[in-house]
């Protein structure tokens, strides 16, 4: 399958939005959904040989008040890259888990939980710590985290001379 054919069986298929298909490099293409159309278009790729959910990764764009998940697929039958992204509110960050579609999404979802704060339906490990071990403050990896505020707060604060360090190691 070449990018054109998977360009014309997405536009067939696919409820995407307007203009944002686009091929940003040979052999691999992204496009961009509404949420509610995300679980389908993502099992539409799976069953047209995209088996392979290599990433679900999130950009905090705060300006917007939005978050951008990227779910990254790749066809060994094709060899084809897509990228598919979609956007949810900031202030209720919620979405579909698709763990029933990869399992390994459980992972990828409870990753993005805890550093920005996104709740997926359907993920049961949503309250489990998967990196950040007894972590009590705000998701860190969302704009608005501090972490000057959060050092201060949870570590005493150090200072270093530096010049004395440099004379120790003559």
């Amino acid at each position: 399958m070449k990018e054109q054919e998977l360009i014309d069986l997405i536009e067939k298929h696919v409820k995407y939005e307007e203009g944002s298909i686009e091929v940003y490099a040979p052999r691999k293409l992204k496009f961009i959904l509404k949420k509610d159309d995300l679980v389908d278009t993502l099992l539409f790729l799976k069953r047209n040989g995209f088996v392979q959910l290599s990433f679900i990764t999130c950009v905090d764009w705060i300006k917007d008040n939005k978050f951008e998940l990227v779910y990254g697929l790749v066809s060994w039958e094709h060899k084809l890259t897509v990228l598919v992204k979609t956007f949810i509110d900031r202030d209720n960050p919620k979405m579909i888990s698709i763990m029933d579609i990869w399992p390994t999404a459980k992972y990828y979802e409870q990753e993005i939980n805890e550093f920005f704060g996104v709740y997926f339906e359907g993920n049961p490990n949503m309250s489990k710590e998967l990196i950040l071990e007894n972590w009590d403050s705000m998701p860190p990896l969302r704009k608005d985290f501090d972490p000057q505020s959060y050092s201060n707060e949870k570590f005493e604060i150090r200072i270093y001379d530096y010049k004395m360090e440099d004379k120790k190691k003559k």
